[in-house]
């Protein structure tokens, strides 16, 4: 049993030295010394028979053994923990550290207040919250789980759908100075911004019984930023297509005006994902349910049908 302790407290020293970035600090988050961390890693790599870090002036470097072992490292890692939740059982308080990956924009905005709920209501917990809008690795970073407008494919990868992202078309008073358009082909004579990755030269809009329609337009300015896009629209460069969340307080305030009212872009789903396990910690489990509540309450019947991860 020791040896399969020490094995673990090895893992984890490992993982805390990648993840901290120098053995120092690794040292400080452990609560022990720097000469304690040397020793546990070389007691790892004498035992696995493979150097597992580089080392330079000013950093240090997983090899490519390294890399290997860190991924499998937090797996196993992540199952030893599950395992200890399981047979504590359900009535565990969640505790420990959460690592989850979000959109920039909706990361900063919408998702913030769900998050301050959950560490208000569980004090033990804590989180790193990471804003990305790529492809998220969650073994080789050692994420969590992950808030998406794109679900994550993969076989190994649990996705939930919480959310729907209403889009409207926005622009500012002085772009439609006398009557606003009163019909989607009218708004290709606009100058327009772009979003991408979704819109560039098309915006396809959907209104009541089923109707679509499709304008081809020569954007102005494009931007992989929410941000971007609603300061651009407000102050006068073109219209958008934008996320109605990010816009209402300019709308409510006449900065910007809402375009064909009766017309929306198709809504973007919003997902949780995390790595496919046999346990779930309580903290996931935890962080699952508030975002899924959180807009169910916002919009009844929008993306709440789903439930958190269920221990199998």
């Amino acid at each position: 049993m020791k040896a399969t302790t020490d094995r673990l407290a090895l893992a984890e020293t490992f993982v805390r030295i990648v993840d901290a970035g120098s053995l120092s600090a690794a040292a400080l988050q452990l609560g022990t010394s720097q000469p304690t961390i040397s020793r546990r890693l070389h007691a790892l790599e004498a035992a696995l028979g493979v150097r597992l870090l580089q080392r330079s002036t000013h950093a240090i470097h997983p090899t490519e053994a390294g890399q290997r072992y860190v991924a499998r490292a937090r797996e196993l890692l992540g199952a030893w923990r599950g395992l200890e939740a399981e047979l504590r059982g359900d009535g565990d308080e969640p505790a420990g550290h959460l690592r989850v990956v979000a959109p920039h924009a909706f990361g900063q905005q919408q998702l913030l207040g769900p998050v301050v709920e959950y560490l208000r209501r569980y004090p033990a917990l804590s989180v790193e919250w990471r804003l990305h809008d790529g492809p998220v690795r969650f073994v080789e970073d050692g994420v969590d789980c992950c808030v998406s407008v794109d679900a994550p494919e993969g076989e190994a990868v649990v996705v939930r759908k919480i959310h729907e992202v209403q889009r409207i078309v926005v622009a500012a008073p002085s772009l439609v100075p006398g009557r606003a358009p009163s019909r989607p082909a009218a708004l290709a004579a606009l100058p327009w911004l772009a979003l991408v990755p979704y819109y560039r030269n098309t915006v396809r809009l959907e209104g009541a019984r089923g109707a679509t329609a499709t304008i081809r337009i020569r954007p102005r300015f494009v931007t992989d930023s929410l941000f971007a896009l609603r300061q651009a629209a407000s102050s006068g460069l073109g219209a958008a297509l934008a996320s109605d969340w990010i816009v209402a307080e300019d709308v409510a305030a006449g900065r910007l005006v809402h375009l064909l009212p009766a017309w929306r872009g198709p809504t973007l789903p919003v997902y949780v994902a995390y790595p496919q396990a046999r346990f779930y910690p309580a903290r996931l489990r935890a962080f699952v349910e508030i975002m899924r509540t959180a807009f169910t309450a916002q919009h009844a019947g929008v993306g709440g049908a789903s439930v958190g991860p269920q221990r199998r």
